[in-house]
């Protein structure tokens, strides 16, 4: 069976001027010389600090390496034992539940302090000026001023008025030291946490304030109504950021508790350092995967939250 020719398609039939038209070549954009000057020295340092380093500490954790000499591949036996490792199972109980009852707190005081320093009140940046210095200070130092404080002078006061649970250091006693801790991390993390409300309470326009004033609204109604959503995305910020943070205390421990007594202030950080220079490196470099991988998703939560939140 012969089939008919077919009739050609109209735009092949009929050319116009535009299709006959030879195409013009598309210019690539030229890319400045000067933005490679800026990025290849930064990129290979970035590789050589910190992406060499984890590769190399991620393949040793499949290994049974001491931290030098030789070794030999042991696949999953690193990650098998820090899954059944009570020691590890602890600091993550204390990381977790420290890092969350911190950022609580140094949330809800940073940003009850935002609210009072962008109000009308004198001394306004004077007083901005103060709650802003331990931000400065190192957490190392801040740590040994309150080890001192925790460890005499409150002792002192709560014997000389009578209240028992202050008569003794807390730092000493395995059921509160962690409450030490978070006083002296919150302590120092505020006055970051603070500077973004107070940016985020200043974003806000005054005109919104005088129309909930014109409609009735009272200061409590404006503070939940009006102020808290506004600064909604600032809040889910200064959580996940403080979160993030405090899941790697390290210098402030030390120069309290050093992870005591016992082991009941003991941090996933602590645990990995003190494994590194007690001969466990590969099995803490497994512990260190494990936490990185942690991150991650608390970076994910951090970027899934955040998306579309024009904050900052």
């Amino acid at each position: 069976m012969t089939l008919a020719p077919q009739a050609p398609a109209a735009s092949e039939a009929t050319p116009t001027s535009t299709s006959t038209a030879p195409a013009a070549p598309r210019r690539r954009r030229r890319t400045e010389p000067l933005y490679y000057v800026f990025l290849v020295p930064a990129l290979a340092l970035f590789t050589l600090a910190i992406t060499v380093p984890a590769v190399l500490g991620i393949f040793f954790s499949f290994t049974n390496s001491i931290g030098f000499g030789d070794w030999q591949l042991t696949g999953l036996t690193n990650y098998i034992a820090v899954f059944s490792d009570p020691a590890i199972w602890q600091s993550y109980g204390f990381t977790l539940g420290f890092a969350a009852v911190t950022v609580l707190l140094v949330n809800a005081i940073a940003f009850l302090l935002a609210v009072g320093l962008t109000s009308r009140i004198r001394f306004v940046t004077g007083l901005r000026t103060v709650f802003v210095i331990p931000m400065v200070i190192s957490g190392i130092i801040i740590a040994y001023v309150f080890n001192f404080l925790f460890s005499n002078s409150v002792p002192a006061l709560g014997q000389a008025l009578g209240i028992e649970v202050l008569s003794q250091s807390i730092l000493a006693d395995p059921s509160l030291a962690w409450i030490g801790i978070v006083i002296v991390t919150a302590w120092q993390a505020i006055p970051g946490t603070l500077l973004i409300y107070i940016a985020g309470l200043l974003a806000i326009p005054g005109e919104v304030y005088e129309a909930a004033s014109i409609d009735g609204a009272t200061g409590r109604q404006q503070l939940l109504r009006v102020t808290l959503p506004l600064v909604a995305g600032y809040v889910v910020i200064n959580v996940i950021l403080g979160f993030k943070n405090f899941l790697n205390a390290y210098d402030i421990i030390v120069g309290l508790t050093d992870g005591g007594p016992g082991t009941a202030t003991r941090s996933i950080a602590m645990t990995i350092v003190t494994g590194f220079t007690g001969g466990d490196y590969a099995y803490q470099m497994a512990n260190a995967t494990i936490f990185f991988l942690i991150a991650i998703g608390v970076s994910l939560i951090q970027l899934r939250l955040t998306r579309g939140r024009n904050v900052l």
